[in-house]
């Protein structure tokens, strides 16, 4: 309503309605208007105001949506690493261009433009994975009755196939050899990643309790990380890997100089996940490729399968439960090609 008061010589300008959802009653008001003209557009102003305050609270600002959404995921008992990807990932990448958006006006076309083009500078996976934690918290939203729908949409990203980079038999040896003259801290660590792909976490969660030195076996059932500490390995499955016997000597040395529960020692670096630093440190050192920790298992993998090691076997000993994910490792060892040339026959009798 407008109201003119005589004694202030001025407008009072008020608009109040209910709720859409809540049906509770609000109000707006401004007082000391001096002209109608001004009231008139004062109390058009008012309404918008209040739609917009009715509309914040039954759609919240996305950064809030953000927040609850972490909590939620928290309180479901989700592994604190993943928890800590997906709130770096949607603070890193929506807060930003969405901060001051509630999550009804966040559309399909604004996901999209994120994704694909604000996004174009990085990697396939890591623009899937934006886009995987952008439609989690929408997920939530519509399950919490925030929203009636997730306008998340569906992309195609090309399939990473690219081989990366790992370490050929010699080069392995080389890096052991040298480890072990110069008495390097870390060579037991590096020996058992190249004789068995274990993981960074499996190697460093290794309790003496799973090994048999007579039967030179390992039984792997627990994986380790500095956010979790101790739990189940990747695939959440036990697994059995074979000590090779050329291993044997170190693995029965460190048995006898055993000082507590675990297999390889302990080490500050290993303790703040710095593994592959100090592995890259030493490669640099002795001039070979500078790879990562987690190589050192595609390594491990790429020659057995280069040694004619049955693939179905080096996925078991691996832990390797895609069969997608072996065939990078087939294709950089050669075996998927090895032998198609040998009907090849052009140059017979001829010169070169």
């Amino acid at each position: 309503m407008i109201k003119y008061d005589e004694k202030k010589k001025s407008y009072r300008v008020s608009y109040s309605r209910r709720h859409p959802v809540t049906k509770e009653a609000a109000s707006l008001t401004r007082t000391g208007i001096k002209t109608m003209e001004e009231a008139k557009k004062t109390y058009n102003e008012l309404i918008i105001q209040l739609e917009k305050k009715f509309s914040r609270s039954q759609y919240p600002l996305w950064p809030e949506i953000v927040e609850r959404f972490i909590e939620y995921f928290k309180n479901r008992g989700i592994a604190n690493n993943t928890v800590y990807n997906y709130q770096t990932g949607l603070y890193a990448h929506t807060l930003k261009r969405w901060g001051k958006k509630q999550i009804n006006e966040i559309t399909t076309s604004d996901i999209r433009e994120l994704v694909l083009d604000h996004l174009a500078d990085m990697s396939e996976s890591s623009r899937k994975n934006v886009l995987k934690y952008i439609r989690a918290a929408f997920t939530y939203a519509v399950d919490a009755g925030i929203v009636l729908r997730d306008p998340t949409p569906k992309l195609k990203f090309k399939k990473n196939l690219k081989i990366k980079t790992v370490l050929k038999e010699k080069e392995i040896s080389y890096l052991l050899k040298m480890a072990r003259e110069r008495n390097h801290p870390w060579f037991p660590i590096w020996a058992l990643a190249c004789y068995t792909g274990l993981r960074n976490g499996e190697l460093y969660a290794l309790k003496w309790e799973r090994v048999d030195l007579q039967k030179r076996i390992m039984i792997i059932s627990l994986s380790w990380n500095a956010r979790n500490g101790f739990k189940d390995t990747k695939s959440g499955d036990d697994r059995v890997v074979e000590i090779a016997e050329s291993l044997m000597p170190l693995i029965k040395k460190l048995y006898q100089n055993k000082e507590n529960e675990f297999v390889l020692p302990r080490f500050e670096a290993w303790d703040k996940n710095e593994q592959a630093r100090v592995l890259k440190a030493f490669l640099e050192v002795i001039d070979l490729p500078l790879v990562r920790f987690h190589d050192l298992r595609a390594s491990w993998a790429t020659v057995m399968l280069s040694k004619g090691v049955e693939p179905i076997k080096v996925m078991s000993m691996g832990g390797w439960r895609d069969l997608k994910t072996m065939q990078i490792y087939i294709r950089k060892s050669g075996i998927n090609i090895q032998g198609i040339t040998s009907h090849l026959n052009f140059l017979s009798g001829e010169g070169v």
